[in-house]
């Protein structure tokens, strides 16, 4: 075979690979919505970290609207705990204790917020909310697309999530995030049924 050929066969793989694992996960999207007297009550619901401030220095919608649908599901009597999960890599970066002080100053109990510091990634997020925090089902809190993704690997690793909806953000604005995700469905497939990844740190297991 020769190079060309060869070179046009592995783009085709892929591409072809690309198409299967996006259209693989956004079919998780029909296990979450926007109704939130709709859902299933559960002991506790995830809230998937990002940071509250752009780059910028702007507000990060993202983050904004992630903290207004827990609230609303909280305050709905759809979960009784809340695990607030992402990435504190670095000393002056927490996104996990941001989210605990808004949803504290949106008036949630914070002896009801739990923080998860190692949900460095969305599988490290879903795969400690059961093994950590001992949790085999909830409500999992972001946006459609990221919802759609954490229910897929919730779902490769027995835990059965609920996805609620946060506010989308305008087109523009999430367009590089949109395009960014795009990647992290093809990570989630590899990882899910390829590599079987785990988190990084499991750790001591805290009771809700």
């Amino acid at each position: 075979m020769s190079f060309k050929k060869l070179l046009l066969v592995s783009v085709s793989l892929l591409v072809a690979f690309f198409a299967y694992a996006n259209l693989k996960v956004i079919r998780y999207q029909d296990f979450s919505g926007n109704v939130v007297d709709e859902l299933p009550t559960e002991k506790a619901c995830l809230v998937l970290g990002t940071s509250k401030y752009l780059k910028s220095g702007g507000e990060n919608l993202f983050y904004k609207f992630r903290i207004e649908a827990a609230k609303q599901v909280y305050a709905a009597g759809k979960c009784s705990r809340i695990v607030v999960s992402g990435d504190n890599r670095h000393h002056d970066y927490n996104e996990p204790e941001d989210m605990r002080q808004s949803l504290v100053e949106q008036g949630v109990p914070i002896a009801d917020i739990y923080c998860d510091y190692a949900g460095g990634r969305t599988l490290d997020s879903v795969v400690r909310f059961r093994h950590v925090f001992g949790q085999a089902s909830g409500i999992v809190i972001s946006q459609e697309f990221h919802n759609a993704r954490a229910i897929y690997i919730g779902k490769a690793n027995g835990v059965s999530l609920t996805g609620f909806n946060a506010g989308e953000v305008g087109a523009y604005s999430g367009l590089r995030t949109k395009v960014r995700e795009v990647f992290s469905r093809v990570r989630a497939v590899v990882d899910v049924e390829v590599l079987h990844s785990e988190p990084r740190h499991y750790g001591e297991p805290i009771k809700l």
